[in-house]
C-alpha cells in the first residue's frame, strides 16, 4: 500500500487543525495545508486532498480549483527531486529551450516525466520572477538564475547523490 493510500497522520491533521483555527475562514488555510500534506508526500494524492477538504469545511472540487491552480502544487506523484524550468519570454529568449533539450537528453525524459529510478521529474513552469537574471529554475524549492549546461550537470549529480 502505499502512502497516497493511507489516512494522513493524526499529527499532520493537527497541524491543519491548528492552520484553520487561526484563520476567519477555515478555507483560508487550504494552500498552506495542501503546503503541508506535498511536504510531508511530495504530492496531494486524491485521498489526503478529499481529507483535508473536510478538514477545512470544503467540498473536494473546490480544493482541487485550488490545487490545480497553483502550479507549485502537485497532484500528481513527482520524483525524488523537481527540475522546474522557466519558460517565460525572458528565459526564452535567454535560451530555456536549450536547458530543457539538455535536460531530456541528460536524463532521457521529456518534460512532464519523472526519471525511472523516480530521482528526478522535470517540469515547465511560467515566470519564476528573475527575468533580469534569465535563463532561471527552480531546483527543488531553490531558485537558480543564469544558469547553463555545466549549472545542470552538478544539479543533476547532486540530485542523484542526495535522496530528499
Amino acid at each position: 500500500m502505499s502512502t497516497a493510500d493511507l489516512p494522513l497522520p493524526d499529527d499532520l491533521r493537527q497541524e491543519i487543525l491548528t492552520l484553520a483555527g487561526s484563520e476567519h475562514r477555515p478555507r483560508a488555510a487550504s494552500v498552506s495545508a495542501l503546503r503541508l500534506v506535498q511536504a510531508r508526500f511530495r504530492w496531494i494524492s486524491d485521498r489526503h486532498l478529499a481529507e483535508v477538504a473536510q478538514l477545512l469545511n470544503m467540498s473536494t472540487a473546490d480544493l482541487d480549483g485550488v490545487a490545480t491552480y497553483f502550479n507549485l502544487l502537485f497532484r500528481k506523484p513527482v520524483g525524488q527531486h523537481v527540475f522546474m524550468i522557466c519558460d517565460s519570454v525572458c528565459c526564452w529568449i535567454m535560451g530555456c529551450k536549450d536547458l530543457s533539450d539538455h535536460l531530456c537528453k541528460k536524463l532521457n525524459i521529456r518534460p512532464g516525466e519523472t526519471t525511472p529510478d523516480g530521482a528526478i521529474t522535470l517540469l515547465p513552469i511560467v515566470c519564476l520572477g528573475h527575468c533580469d537574471r534569465a535563463p532561471v529554475m527552480l531546483f527543488d524549492e531553490t531558485v537558480h538564475e543564469d544558469v547553463d549546461t555545466a549549472a545542470l550537470d552538478r544539479l543533476i549529480a547532486e540530485a542523484q547523490e542526495t535522496p530528499r
